[in-house]
């Protein structure tokens, strides 16, 4: 992606006005690096939110519902994708034809076949595409990178690695359209996207084969009760899950007076009986080079955050991060680095750094925008990356749902 200097802004077009695109590519770029870009369109097809996401955002950019139509008057350099995940590959096709480069959020897209298409339009086309992988650039990975990459533990063999989404955040998922299989690809892409992406930039290798397990034990069908939504919910006064959107504003303009638009409504029973994506997953994942991973997500903790460990010829690296939790931590990250053969412990503290993802968001945007960065970690993400960690995530729903391991395909450099 041809990048703004000194004097010139990278002008770019924002699709999607949920909460990422509004913040993220939204208002924070704008308020952190509008000397490298310009928002000069906004679109989305429920064009009340896209009004109400344009004035949190500070812009005065046109709003478009039709897709064809901005790219054709704007004719911007770059295109931010923040739809929903089943949308993407249809917004990236056609922005790369128009000639522009893309930053699409995490996932990428949601099926072979879209990854397929993605990547044969930008090689066709000769433009960009960037997968908003931030994690990768949370300045605890950052360190944790360059310890395996410095064989602080020698050859990596295996590796423990398990999330944690707690009663908040991993209940929220199961209010969203990221509910349903045909618009998420299930939590094993829409949110494990992130992990398998750290797992496959950590490893520098390509996963080969999947076996994997999930279930829907906590959310859907296995409530108590359910209701039309959480708003006009009888039995709100009962449900550990009841989300007053009115106590939000952000999130209350953004989606309750635009739901008479679209239909949606961003406060949607968890217990639908019609969810059919897991809320309790595992994997065993196996690499090119012979590592084995063992992964898990689970979605309704008492507990935000992840536990990551790294097995070596020659040591373990270990790291316990809590995003939330019902007792005090420091704002930095401890890691772990254990020496075999009598070599020790050391344990190395990363400060959280202000911003989402601990500093990451903002990493992440330095990379993409400030000429001259350096990419020593490679941490920029391209639609390689983007395209082996969504088919980790499906090989490991196939085999969740029909039984058995799943190889994944070999993708181009």
């Amino acid at each position: 992606m041809k990048m703004a200097s000194q004097t010139t802004r990278t002008r770019y077009v924002l699709v999607g006005t949920g909460n990422r695109g509004t913040t993220m590519w939204g208002r924070e770029l704008l308020a952190g690096w509008s000397s490298h870009v310009e928002l000069v369109g906004i679109c989305d097809l429920n064009l009340m939110r896209a009004e109400r996401a344009r004035a949190m955002i500070g812009s005065n950019a046109p709003l478009y519902a039709d897709f064809d139509a901005m790219m054709a008057e704007l004719k911007p350099a770059l295109v931010i994708v923040c739809t929903p995940d089943d949308t993407h590959d249809d917004i990236i096709v056609k922005a790369m034809e128009a000639g522009a480069d893309v930053i699409s959020e995490k996932p990428m897209t949601t099926s072979f076949e879209k990854i397929e298409r993605i990547r044969e339009a930008e090689k066709r086309t000769g433009r960009r595409v960037d997968v908003s992988f931030n994690y990768r650039f949370a300045p605890t990975a950052a360190r944790m990178k360059e310890l395996i990459q410095d064989g602080a533990i020698g050859e990596v063999t295996s590796v423990d690695f398990h999330w944690y989404l707690d009663n908040a955040h991993g209940a929220d998922y199961f209010r969203r359209w990221h509910a349903f299989t045909k618009h998420s690809g299930s939590l094993f892409v829409h949110k494990a996207t992130h992990h398998f992406d750290l797992l496959n930039w950590y490893l520098e290798s390509d996963p080969v084969e999947v076996k994997g397990f999930g279930q829907l034990l906590h959310y859907g069908r296995n409530g108590p009760f359910r209701g039309p939504r959480c708003k006009t919910c009888p039995h709100k006064s009962e449900c550990d899950y009841y989300m007053d959107l009115a106590a939000d504003p952000f999130l209350d303009a953004l989606y309750e007076e635009p739901s008479a638009v679209d239909g949606y409504f961003r406060d949607a029973c968890v217990f639908r009986e019609d969810i059919d994506i897991p809320d309790t997953m595992t994997a065993s994942i196996r690499y090119a080079s012979g590592v084995q991973v063992s992964y898990s997500l689970n979605t309704y903790m008492p507990i935000e955050g992840h536990h990551i460990a790294f097995n070596g010829r020659r040591g373990r690296i270990e790291m316990r991060q809590y995003e939330r939790q019902p007792w005090s931590e420091p704002p930095a990250d401890e890691i772990l680095l254990v020496k075999s053969f009598g070599g020790g412990v050391e344990r190395i503290w990363v400060p959280h750094e202000p911003g989402g993802h601990y500093g990451g968001d903002n990493r992440m945007r330095d990379m993409i925008f400030k000429p001259g960065s350096n990419d020593r970690l490679k941490q920029r993400a391209g639609s390689r990356a983007g395209a082996m960690s969504v088919l980790t995530g499906l090989a490991a729903l196939q085999s969740a749902r029909a039984g058995g391991s799943v190889a994944i395909e070999p993708q181009p450099a």
